[in-house]
């Protein structure tokens, strides 16, 4: 078993990263612009709609193709519920109450996620499993591809 040497008061007390003044957080901020939660869920729709033509292409069944379409959908509505019940504005906003909001949406989308899942044997005729599970990692992993392609992104000095 590996162990670590103890860490001496004043190794300990030392602040791992450096604070940003205001100066340097704006200068930070203009060199990595937000990107907008919606073209994410856009971005996530229409790659959903890509993948669920391709695997009816690929395969020449449609059942594949809608397969592949809901489990996009299972991955787009739940985001779009979330993004919208996050980004709602209350003039009495606090920290807590922000952070309480985050997970309670949180809670729905993944409610909602399942409850889509659980759905798709009876909404889906001829139902393809892997299908379905390829529309919904393509779509999810969409949010990648949103952050690392997103413009005006470098690294920090």
């Amino acid at each position: 078993m590996k162990t670590m040497a103890p860490m001496t008061e004043a190794e300990a007390e030392e602040p791992d990263f450096k604070p940003l003044t205001a100066q340097e957080a704006e200068q930070w901020r203009g060199r990595n612009p937000p990107i907008s939660v919606w073209k994410v869920v856009a971005g996530q729709a229409l790659v959903g709609m890509l993948v669920a033509l391709a695997a009816w292409a690929l395969t020449g069944k449609a059942q594949v193709g809608w397969s592949a379409a809901y489990g996009a959908l299972a991955v787009v509505a739940p985001a779009a519920l979330f993004a919208r019940g996050v980004l709602r504005r209350r003039a009495s906003d606090h920290a807590g109450a922000a952070v309480l909001r985050f997970f309670g949406w949180e809670i729905a989308k993944i409610v909602l996620t399942v409850a889509l899942l659980a759905a798709a044997p009876r909404l889906v005729p001829g139902l393809n499993w892997i299908a379905l599970l390829a529309g919904m990692v393509i779509a999810m992993k969409t949010y990648w591809v949103a952050l690392l392609a997103r413009p005006g992104v470098r690294k920090t000095d």
